[in-house]
Parts: structure tokens; sequence; C-alpha cells
């Protein structure tokens, strides 16, 4: 059976997992990340229903964050374009929150991202926009796109790391979109609707 929402999108009946009643495949995720963040997001919660899934994302994004070669600013960078652009208003939130207190991006510039505005940085202007056209164009490049972005001061390597951001960010936003995910309360000052 599935739940109707007002928006008439679907909703999963799935229930978020606690990690009281986590079985053996779900509970090292939420234990992890309990520990890593002290607390377990609503979003680890319903993606943890599929342990495969978890898994993927959480190898990814810790990839992501630690061999990337993007600097943090850069990274929340791609997070929050790729959340706006898949209009997942739990990551836009969540990675604004992170931009703000963690990665420490100028919040003209996660604004500008969330506002659809020109970013006040050439390069993380460059670095946004080429990730909009992966996003797009479905990896699918011009040369001379490419050939702007590596202009900007990226290599091509760095298109290889938006591919895989663009994965993680997949797996996330899908997930949410299918349980509407609740905002945890410490994301909320940077809530995000889509238009």
């Amino acid at each position: 059976m599935t739940t109707k929402t007002a928006n008439k999108t679907f909703k999963t009946s799935l229930e978020p997992v606690t990690l009281e009643k986590a079985n053996e495949a779900q509970k090292p995720h939420l234990e992890n990340a309990h520990k890593q963040t002290g607390m377990i997001p609503n979003m680890y919660k319903n993606m943890v229903n599929s342990p495969g899934l978890m898994e993927t994302y959480a190898v990814g994004y810790d990839n992501f964050r630690k061999n990337s070669g993007f600097t943090p600013v850069e990274q929340e960078v791609v997070f929050v374009t790729v959340s706006i652009a898949n209009g997942c208003e739990y990551c836009a939130a969540a990675h604004s929150f992170i931009a703000d207190n963690m990665s420490k991006v100028p919040v003209e510039v996660t604004d500008a991202i969330r506002e659809g505005r020109e970013i006040p940085d050439a390069k993380l202007s460059a670095l946004s926009k080429f990730t909009r056209i992966m996003f797009d164009k479905r990896g699918n490049p011009t040369h001379e796109e490419v050939e702007e972005f590596l202009q900007a001061g990226y290599e091509e390597k760095h298109i290889m790391e938006i591919i895989l951001a663009l994965a993680v960010k997949t797996l996330s936003n899908y997930s949410n979109h299918i349980f509407h995910t609740d905002l945890d309360e410490v994301f909320s000052g940077r809530a995000w609707r889509k238009g």
C-alpha cells in the first residue's frame, strides 16, 4: 500500500529505522552516523531501509570528502548545486548548514546557488555552472564547456569527482523524495523550498 500526499508524489510506506529497531545489517550504519555526527539524521534512518543503498552512499560520500581534490568549500558548492538541481529540500538545507558551519562557505555563495543567482566568486561560479551542466546533460558536456571549466583552474580528474558527487546525491536526494524526509531541527535554519 502506498501513501498519497498533497503534492501528488509517491511517499513510501517504509518507516524510519531507529537504532533500537535496526537489524544486524542496518545497525552499524546508524551507529557510525551517530559516532560521526552525534546524531542520526532522519535521512539515514530512511536510507538504511536498504543497507546496500546506505553503504554505497556512505562509501561514495566518504571518498568524495577525502579524495576529490576539491576544498571543503568547493565540495559544498557541488553538493548544494546538485541538491538544488534535484529539488531535494532536505539535502539543500543540510548542505547549506554544513556549508555555513563546517565548510565555511561564504553565505552569499550558498545563497546564490539556492536562489539561482550568479555566484560572486569566478572559480566557484565555474564549478557550480559545470556541475549543473553535468547534471542537465547527463554527463555529456561539450568540449567548449569542459575547456571553460578547465580554464577556471580545475583538472579533468575533477570531472570524475563531480560524477561521484552526482551519484552520491542521486542516492540521497531520490531517497528523500520517496520518504518526504522530515528536516532535522539542526538544519531548520537553512530550510529551502523548491519553487
